[in-house]
C-alpha cells in the first residue's frame, strides 16, 4: 500500500457504481463523508467501517483511506483545514448525522452551490451540527498478529462460518486462549464481538445490493431472520427491511 496525496479544496459529488474503488490515499485536511446512497465501505491499516446511506465518516487529515461502494452510491464530502476539528477525533468515526447537517453537505457539494457568505454561513452550520453528531460503534479492526489475521480472512470469505474460536484455531494454528487474548489486545473486543461486528457489516453490504432480509441473515451468520433483524436494529437503529426501502433513519 502506497498511498498517494489528493488535494480537496472544497466540498465533492462523486458517483459510483456497485463494487467500484477509490484507491489508497489521503488528505491535508479533514474530510466529512456522507454518502448519498448505498453503502460506502471505508478502509484504513487499523480497520474498516461501513457506511449507510444518511451516515457520515469523519476522516482527519493525514490518514491513508480507501473507499468501496456496495450498492450504486455517492460519495459527498465537505472539507475542513486540519486544525478545524469540532469532534476532536484523532482517528476515522462513523458519525449520526442529523437531518440538518444532511441538507447542509447535499446543497454544499451540489451542482450549483452557493457562493461567498452564504457558503460560510452553511460551513458555520455544517461544523456546529458536527459538535452535536455521536459516534457510532461500528469500526471493524484489523488485527496486524499472522495468526489473527488469516481467522479474518477465513471469516471474511465466509462470514456465516460458525466454527468455535477452538476449531478456527486449529486451522490457524492457534490455541483458543492465545487468540481470545490477541483479538482483545489488538482490536479491543472479544472475538464474538469482533465476529457479530463483521457479521453487520457483511449484512449491510448484501442488502445495499438488493438481497432479501432473509437471504441476508443466513449469509450472514444468524441463526434466524428474527436474531438478525433485532442485531441489526439494535446497531442501526431501524430494521433491515426498512433500511432497504428508506436508507436508513435521520433525525
Amino acid at each position: 500500500m502506497s498511498p498517494t496525496r489528493q488535494e480537496l479544496t472544497g466540498p465533492t459529488r462523486q458517483p459510483l457504481a456497485h463494487r467500484e474503488r477509490i484507491g489508497w490515499h489521503f488528505h491535508t485536511v479533514n474530510q466529512l463523508i456522507c454518502p448519498g446512497r448505498g453503502v460506502l465501505e471505508v478502509s484504513t491499516p487499523q480497520g474498516s467501517w461501513a457506511v449507510p446511506a444518511h451516515r457520515g465518516v469523519w476522516l482527519p487529515a493525514g490518514v491513508p483511506h480507501a473507499h468501496r461502494a456496495h450498492g450504486p452510491s455517492e460519495l459527498r464530502s465537505l472539507s475542513f483545514p486540519a486544525e478545524v476539528n469540532p469532534l476532536g477525533l484523532a482517528r476515522p468515526a462513523v458519525l449520526a448525522v442529523s437531518r440538518l447537517l444532511w441538507e447542509v453537505v447535499e446543497v454544499l457539494s451540489g451542482p450549483e452551490p452557493p457562493q461567498g457568505e452564504q457558503f460560510r454561513a452553511l460551513e458555520r452550520v455544517a461544523l456546529d451540527q458536527l459538535c452535536r453528531a455521536p459516534a457510532l460503534g461500528l469500526e471493524l479492526p484489523t488485527p496486524s498478529d499472522p495468526r489473527l489475521r488469516d481467522l479474518a480472512d477465513i471469516l471474511a470469505a465466509d462470514p456465516a462460518d460458525d466454527r468455535t474460536l477452538a476449531q478456527l484455531g486449529a486451522a490457524v494454528g492457534a490455541s483458543e486462549r492465545t487468540l481470545s487474548r490477541l483479538f482483545r489486545r489488538e482490536t479491543g473486543m472479544s472475538f464474538p464481538q469482533w465476529r457479530a461486528q463483521l457479521r453487520l457489516h457483511h449484512a449491510l453490504t448484501l442488502l445495499a445490493a438488493g438481497r432479501s432480509v432473509t437471504s441476508v441473515a443466513v449469509a450472514s451468520g444468524w441463526s434466524s431472520p428474527s436474531a438478525f433483524v433485532e442485531a441489526f436494529r439494535l446497531a442501526f437503529g431501524t430494521t433491515p427491511g426498512r433500511y432497504q426501502r428508506e436508507g436508513g433513519p435521520l433525525r
